[in-house]
């Protein structure tokens, strides 16, 4: 078990990092080739899709994932999901077609959706597939459906501003090319080595059961997807594309700030799922869990802040550093807090209270929205970034409130105690020295015997260590 766990661990970190160094490259070469207002323009439309994609699988992905962890039938759980994005994809985009006779005098922005919609329709039809095998644990599989699409933007779009021909119709037919080969190879690596007969069977009484039993997790999606793009919409619509260029750089970067829990987030869901069936909790190895976390978000906050402005000036010829400062380290305080919620999350997923996750997803989108509503008018990027971190702490602090296991009611010291030993290095490293790589590596150092001093980092840790793993 602990090799298989260290092997779950290691694909899957591959994956993201190999995945998100791609998305790293798409973005910066459409960042940097490309205008801020046509820049702005993409990422509204692509913030728009992610929301609605994400409303249409009506909490269902995750449903699934746990279902077939769980020893459900694959196949049956498989067909009715496939029949569900089926049905929803082709309806959603029929609307978006359906638009163009309303108003067929429509602009750039529309066929923008309507084509790049087109991808994603695509990818969400490979959906079931990456959460069959998630469910399934077959990270190595899931790793080689999930980088396909990305392998040929990046390679794409560097063909073609190397041959001079980076414009945005080009950009678009990359992207629904991209996304096509990605949903054809889906079917056919998940068809060739799981040999289980794929086929779509309709059954009513078991897809509305399905539905039901989603019902929570439906409030939830809908709300999540809302919240994850919603400050985008906002700034796109109300304020400026430039303005959205700008912010999505930036919300981009925080994205990718977050790689060690998007590679261990997938494995947590399966794990938890097994662990509270037992009759001993092993809250030791929780706890150790929660405070390893910290220590790395913490870690990735000191980074982000001393790194951005030289080096994000430096590779974007000063378009996207120095502007957002103020952005990324409000975003960037958002880590700890979102690994905190994770935890709790996957706690709570896998006994399945899903009405009280619910509900933490409604409180947590309206302090965003009205944090949104009333900070974007008067400091715009950093009055979405504010309402963002907002929203993030009243969600701890719900989950915490709501946390029956005594053991771990006091999970979030280590929360504050991570990101003051962060601060403290970052501000003497600063206070002391001007070159920024001998700034970044004591701050490091400094950072680390912090964390020895105020015992986040532990002898016996290791014996436990071992426990998790195990």
């Amino acid at each position: 078990m602990k090799g298989r766990l260290l092997q779950n661990l290691s694909i899957n970190a591959i994956q993201l990092i190999l995945n998100q160094l791609l998305g790293l490259g798409i973005f910066y070469i459409l960042s940097t080739g490309l205008d801020k207002p046509s820049f702005g323009e993409i990422n509204l439309v692509l913030a728009i899709l992610l929301a609605a994609f994400n409303i249409l699988s009506c909490g269902i992905d995750q449903l699934v994932v746990k279902k077939i962890a769980a020893g459900d039938d694959i196949r049956s759980t498989l067909s009715l999901y496939i029949c569900h994005v089926l049905f929803t994809g082709i309806v959603f985009y029929g609307i978006i077609i359906g638009a163009y006779f309303l108003m067929p005098h429509s602009g750039l922005l529309y066929w923008l959706l309507a084509l790049i919609g087109a991808g994603k329709l695509f990818i969400f039809f490979s959906t079931p597939f990456k959460q069959a095998a998630n469910g399934m644990e077959r990270f190595k599989m899931l790793a080689y459906m999930l980088v396909v699409s990305n392998v040929i933007r990046c390679f794409g779009l560097i063909v073609l501003s190397l041959s001079g021909a980076l414009s945005l119709h080009n950009i678009v037919i990359l992207f629904i090319g991209g996304d096509a080969a990605e949903l054809v190879f889906c079917v056919l690596i998940f068809v060739f080595s799981v040999k289980i007969p794929l086929g779509v069977r309709w059954n009513r009484v078991k897809y509305f059961t399905l539905l039901r039993e989603a019902l929570p997790q439906t409030g939830v999606v809908l709300i999540t997807s809302a919240l994850a793009r919603f400050d985008w919409i906002f700034i796109g619509i109300l304020v400026s594309t430039v303005k959205l260029a700008e912010y999505s750089f930036a919300y981009k970067i925080f994205e990718i700030s977050s790689l060690p829990l998007l590679a261990l987030a997938p494995l947590l869901i399966p794990w938890f799922t097994r662990i509270f069936r037992q009759d001993v909790i092993p809250t030791e190895e929780l706890k150790l869990l929660a405070r390893i976390e910290m220590m790395i978000a913490a870690l990735t906050v000191l980074l982000l802040n001393i790194c951005w402005s030289p080096v994000i000036d430096g590779i974007t010829a000063g378009k996207y550093g120095l502007i957002n400062v103020k952005t990324i380290f409000i975003l960037s305080l958002c880590l700890p807090f979102i690994y905190l919620n994770n935890f709790f999350w996957s706690i709570y997923f896998s006994q399945g209270y899903l009405k009280m996750i619910l509900l933490s997803f409604i409180i947590t989108f309206s302090v965003n929205v009205a944090g949104d509503i009333i900070l974007i008018p008067f400091f715009k990027n950093e009055g979405a970034a504010a309402a963002f971190l907002a929203s993030c702490i009243v969600q701890t602090v719900y989950y915490l409130k709501k946390n029956s296991a005594i053991e771990l009611t006091k999970v979030w010291q280590p929360l504050l105690i991570c990101l003051l030993c962060a601060a403290s290095s970052g501000f003497i490293s600063q206070l002391f020295f001007k070159n920024n790589w001998i700034m970044l590596s004591s701050a490091v150092l400094i950072y680390g015997l912090l964390l020895f001093a105020t015992k986040q980092v532990r002898q016996s840790d290791q014996n436990i260590f071992k426990r998790l793993l195990s």
